[in-house]
């Protein structure tokens, strides 16, 4: 009895130590899709409302189009995690380079998709005319990066299921410092406008493909894991990553909805919401960084059959995430007299979003355990639940969002709906992790 208090701090300490480790490289990362599109918005905003607007439409599908995908990363994490935990190596890697050919398949589908029907898409999110040909171009361009991007998906799950989180941090600030290069060089210097920060992005997003698959290939080579496609071990990667991807799906429809209704609240508003989401996703990928330590130490846990450690792990990353959040939302309270002028010199947009903004700080907390909850249910491979209850979340938020326009509110009730929409995701994913029916053990689910 007298030893259990000096156990559990050196437990936790131990799990600090390892979710710092894990989390503060995957942060940088983590951080560099919502940074591309805020040095997008930053750049363009300046060229006028309507640019600004016709990247706000563009970026919502081309965001969309890329993280419907986004199992390539976490279904990938956790299972390499579970096969780490085993002590199954050459299984792992194998099972990621199914993952980047599964990427490459995708990334050549989402292209031949995406070109013909871009003006179409655009048209769908009711941009106006001012903002529609912007749009266009601006998603046309960007999807010839859609292959690099999901390679990049599928690279970094396996570094993280191999807790690796250091080398996507060196991959993305050198990616961020390209791309913000790039487009300032393309848009300004080379006066290509809108279409110089398409063209700086793609050209950014190849580059960073092309390190990944550099040490990819190199682990592969080392532990004698097969480069070849393997037809098989492709369909498995896709099944497994279809419950994430219905997951995936309903959240992106969300935020689908809620761009499409500020787009119909007029350009001032979709610019401003435009600047909103940039930081809100910012904020997002900033807490799911816990949550990416959370996959790689629950799936490492389970597979080496530790439940215990499983639910201490993810008792201290809920109480990281809920004091990460809070920090945030001081930030953004703080640094908004600051940030709102850097991405549009408009009065009106500027007015229609400081609201919004004040929402999204004091939400930042329940963001932290939302996002920790989700990291800690993915690794543990419990992707049924969590497409499931994000179904149910869709189900709640559309309503609420579709009736902003009709009772008025505005920007503001647009994320007093996106509020609700997150304090919805915690009730299911809190309900979830008390039940203890994730904690299944094994090198695979």
């Amino acid at each position: 009895m007298t030893q259990a208090p000096a156990r559990r701090p050196a437990s936790r300490r131990r799990h600090d130590r390892e979710i710092a480790a894990l989390a503060v490289p995957a942060f940088g990362a983590l951080v560099a899709e919502p940074l591309f599109v805020m040095a997008d918005s930053a750049i363009v905003g300046h060229l006028g409302t309507a640019q600004l607007a016709g990247l706000g439409v563009a970026s919502a599908l081309l965001t969309t189009a890329v993280s419907v995908f986004v199992f390539l990363a976490y279904a990938t994490t956790a299972a390499v995690a579970r096969r780490v935990g085993a002590g199954d190596l050459q299984a792992a890697i194998r099972q990621g380079m199914d993952g980047i050919w599964l990427a490459l398949l995708l990334g050549a589908a989402v292209i031949a998709i995406t070109l013909p029907t871009a003006p179409a898409l655009v048209d769908v999110f009711g941009a106006s005319p001012t903002a529609a040909p912007y749009a266009t171009t601006y998603l046309r361009i960007s999807a010839l990066g859609i292959p690099a991007m999901l390679v990049v998906l599928a690279s970094t799950g396996v570094l993280r299921g191999l807790q690796d989180t250091k080398t996507p941090l060196y991959v993305a600030v050198a990616g961020f410092v390209a791309n913000a290069a790039l487009n300032a060089g393309l848009v300004y210097g080379a006066g290509l406008g809108i279409a110089g920060s398409a063209w700086g992005t793609v050209i950014a997003q190849c580059g960073m493909a092309a390190v990944y698959l550099g040490v990819v290939v190199r682990g592969a080579r080392r532990h004698g894991a097969s480069l070849r496609p393997d037809a098989a071990g492709i369909r498995a990667s896709a099944q497994a990553g279809v419950p994430l991807l219905v997951r995936t799906l309903s959240l992106r429809a969300i935020l689908m909805t809620a761009t499409a209704v500020a787009a119909r609240l007029g350009d001032a508003d979709i610019a401003a919401h435009q600047i909103i989401l940039s930081l809100w996703t910012l904020l997002a990928f900033a807490l799911d960084a816990i949550a990416i330590a959370g996959q790689a130490i629950i799936g490492r846990f389970l597979g080496a059959g530790d439940t215990e450690g499983a639910r201490e792990a993810c008792r201290r990353m809920v109480q990281w995430g809920t004091a990460v959040g809070v920090v945030l939302g001081l930030l953004v309270i703080v640094a908004r007299p600051v940030f709102l002028p850097l991405f549009t010199a408009d009065p009106t947009v500027k007015d229609t979003a400081l609201p919004a903004l004040l929402l999204v700080a004091l939400s930042q907390p329940i963001c932290g355990v939302v996002f920790v909850l989700d990291g800690v249910l993915m690794g543990a491979g419990d992707g049924p639940y969590l497409a499931g209850a994000m179904l149910v979340t869709l189900a709640v938020f559309v309503p609420a969002a579709l009736l902003v326009p009709v009772f008025g509110g505005g920007l503001t009730a647009l994320w007093g709906a996106m509020t609700l929409m997150m304090t919805v995701r915690l009730l299911t994913l809190w309900l979830r992790t008390r039940s203890g029916r994730w904690l299944v053990t094994g090198a695979t689910r």
